[in-house]
């Protein structure tokens, strides 16, 4: 489902911003040594909410085609789970508050922080680095466009987020 994915990038970018070391909680390469802290994150669990009548937000006019567009959206209650893994138990605390900053701060638009809960830190014997588990439970509200007559969908995008196209 790419809104998962949207919303868990929102969050990397957002804690990469804050100065923290953010990635996918299955990277490709889980074996890397990291200086410092470093969060790992997942898109845990999602429920669906309608965001207007049946979705429809109304019509929006686009400046640059001179058209009239239809507009949907749709949102998205879910938690978003962040484990923190440093050397040290300060370096750990240290990436807690980066966290915090970012989310509090730090996420675009459609995404709205709505609680963060902290585990206390642990030592983690696998991976020979201090853990400290986090979840943030959150509202994502995703945007579509009509492309053309027909309402045709391709992709909902969070809002508030910058298309790369």
């Amino acid at each position: 489902m790419k809104e998962l994915r949207q919303i868990r990038e929102a969050v990397i970018t957002a804690l990469k911003e804050q100065g923290l070391q953010a990635l996918s909680a299955y990277p490709d390469q889980r074996a890397e040594l990291w200086d410092g802290p470093v969060a790992a994150v997942a898109v845990d669990t999602v429920q669906s909410k309608a965001a207007g009548f049946y979705d429809y937000l109304g019509e929006i006019y686009d400046e640059e085609s001179g058209t009239v567009r239809e507009r949907y959206g749709k949102r998205m209650e879910g938690s978003v789970s962040i484990e923190l893994r440093a050397p040290t138990t300060a370096e750990c605390e240290e990436g807690c508050e980066q966290a915090e900053d970012a989310l509090l701060s730090g996420c675009p638009q459609g995404l709205r922080l709505e609680q963060l809960r902290w585990e206390g830190t642990s030592w983690e014997a696998e991976s020979n680095l201090f853990l400290r588990r986090g979840t943030a439970v959150c509202q994502a509200t995703f945007v579509a466009h009509a492309e053309t007559e027909e309402p045709v969908f391709l992709d909902f995008r969070l809002k508030g987020v910058m298309e790369n196209e």
